[in-house]
């Protein structure tokens, strides 16, 4: 009796599917709500442990230097061994490693510990993603599967500090780790009831040698443009830099040689895929370097505390949760690639906004452009994520989740550490030293806008203000030239969108590829949907 599902766009998931969905948003909230809760608890957990500075830094790099390093291995692994298998052993070691964060005894301990949660969470989101690929197989369903997943995502962000206050108001510090502990114990005992799984049953074994090189190459780049941002252009992440890209060079020729690649390149050769991968990265490089530039000027420009500035924020969240919710939506009455541009659209229009604020008065126009940028960057991201999976074969939904993630990953490093650059350039380009400062404290200044508040507090009052003053006009003149860039920016890609992906599938995935069933362990055909009706 032949058990494979006939290749039909009708294939619709039922209610097993989507109560499968809300399994699978417990750990893509739960790893949003961590990194928010963590930047709360910063402060509790180093007065605890006595965490210097450094260590400070290094609690909170730690992890996502792990977790982008991690994300291709664990994708492909996934792709190997099973995504459901291995999202519920990720979910198993997460929540241990939780445990053990919770009752560090020592910065090096909580930092060893932070390194394992790294590891662990590279196995949740691609995993995930993929299984989503998967499960949804009819396009339309598909999208509205990922803005589900998307909306869960920011919401864990927008409850971050609420949840993370509340926490730490009435628990120690620890707390913020053991929260994700009820959400693991209840993903393994829903996961296996609830999910299939899906596995590649041709793919060959896992080159370790590759593993390393893909270490080799992310860690480092990762590292460098971190420190490229928080220091400036010096000699040590300028070759961490150099190093990491030397290795991905020897990484990109082994996976050409191997029959079975950690990371098939060949994937790459797809436009949809490569072109919805490009979207990502400039909306992740752009809304990196904007968000970091408005977060600071409303700290120091406007004056706020950083409560009242997290609060001006919220509507941020809102707005990109909204645009995640209406993209699928929209995406039925009008094609992808004009959704992906009327997105873009949006966004660079919050961003021209934003180049018209100054030092005096400028808060709503910050506030406005950001929420506009967010709301118009939902659009694509939500899009551009649909197309990626759809325009994969299904066996190879691991390997492209991971791609996404990564490419993630290096589009907010990449943001900080290249549009940040631009605004420090600015800023002290436009730094005018008023001639009543003393010389060694204008020094300190020209280095950026928290140190030239930070010395002004040292000042008397009447030179305190001045050096502010100039310290926020040339501020506001780096904030105004990254918001015109990421327009600039955004309105280059609208138009790559729509030139590149209107009109046609672009390779969705071929007859002939095959994802094995759960229940049957036979390979199930793909059918050649659209990968642009996917979104």
């Amino acid at each position: 009796m032949d058990t494979t599902i006939p290749s039909s766009p009708a294939v619709r998931a039922g209610r097993r599917e989507w109560i499968g969905l809300a399994v699978l948003a417990l750990p893509t909230m739960l790893l949003s709500l961590d990194v928010s809760v963590l930047y709360l608890a910063l402060p509790h957990l180093s007065a605890g442990l006595g965490a210097d500075a450094t260590e400070q830094l290094w609690i909170l790099d730690i992890y996502s230097f792990v977790l982008a390093g991690f994300l291709v291995t664990m994708g492909t692994l996934g792709d190997r061994v099973g995504r459901r298998r291995l999202l519920l052993i990720g979910a198993a070691a997460f929540g241990v490693t939780s445990v053990l964060a919770a009752y560090s005894t020592s910065p090096g301990m909580l930092i060893a510990t932070r390194a394992l949660l790294g590891v662990a969470g590279a196995t949740l989101m691609p995993s995930t993603m993929a299984l989503i690929r998967n499960m949804f197989r009819d396009p339309k369903q598909m999208g509205q599967a990922v803005g589900v997943w998307f909306t869960c995502f920011m919401g864990g962000m927008a409850l971050g500090p609420l949840v993370g206050g509340l926490l730490l108001e009435h628990f120690w510090w620890g707390s913020a780790f053991l929260l994700g502990v009820p959400f693991m114990v209840l993903l393994l005992v829903a996961g296996p009831i609830l999910l299939p799984e899906y596995r590649d049953a041709s793919a060959g074994r896992l080159d370790l040698a590759s593993v390393a090189l893909s270490l080799a190459t992310i860690l480092p780049v990762i590292y460098g443009l971190k420190e490229v941002a928080r220091n400036g252009l010096q000699t040590p992440p300028l070759l961490a830099l150099a190093a990491g890209s030397a290795v991905g060079l020897v990484f990109v020729r082994r996976q050409r040689r191997l029959a079975s690649p950690l990371l098939d390149l060949r994937l790459f050769g797809n436009r949809v895929f490569s072109t919805a991968l490009a979207v990502m990265l400039l909306g992740g490089i752009v809304m990196a370097g904007t968000s970091l530039m408005s977060t600071l000027y409303l700290q120091t420009v406007a004056g706020l505390s950083p409560m009242d500035a997290g609060l001006w924020l919220i509507p941020q969240n809102v707005a990109m949760v909204l645009g995640i919710t209406l993209a699928p939506a929209l995406a039925r009455r009008v094609p992808t690639a004009y959704v992906i541009a009327i997105g873009l659209g949006i966004a660079a229009a919050g961003l021209l906004a934003q180049t018209q604020a100054g030092p005096h008065g400028g808060l709503g126009l910050v506030v406005t452009g950001l929420v506009l940028a967010s709301f118009g960057i939902a659009l694509p991201m939500a899009m551009t994520t649909s197309l990626v999976l759809g325009s994969a074969p299904p066996e190879k939904a691991g390997s492209a989740a991971s791609i996404s993630e990564t490419g993630g990953e290096f589009g907010v490093a990449l943001g900080v550490a290249a549009l940040g650059s631009l605004g420090t350039l600015v800023y002290r380009t436009e730094f005018a030293v008023p001639a009543s400062v003393p010389a060694d404290v204008a020094a300190v200044a020209r280095g950026g806008i928290t140190a030239a508040v930070a010395q002004a507090q040292r000042l008397p009052a009447a030179i305190g203000d001045q050096l502010l003053d100039a310290a926020r006009s040339a501020f506001s003149g780096g904030l105004t030239t990254v918001a015109a860039t990421g327009a600039v920016i955004f309105a280059g890609t609208a138009l790559l969108a729509v030139a590149i992906l209107r009109g046609g599938d672009g390779g969705a995935a071929s007859p002939g590829d095959s994802v094995e069933n759960s229940e049957t362990g036979r390979p199930v055909p793909e059918s050649r949907e659209a990968a642009l009706s996917a979104a």
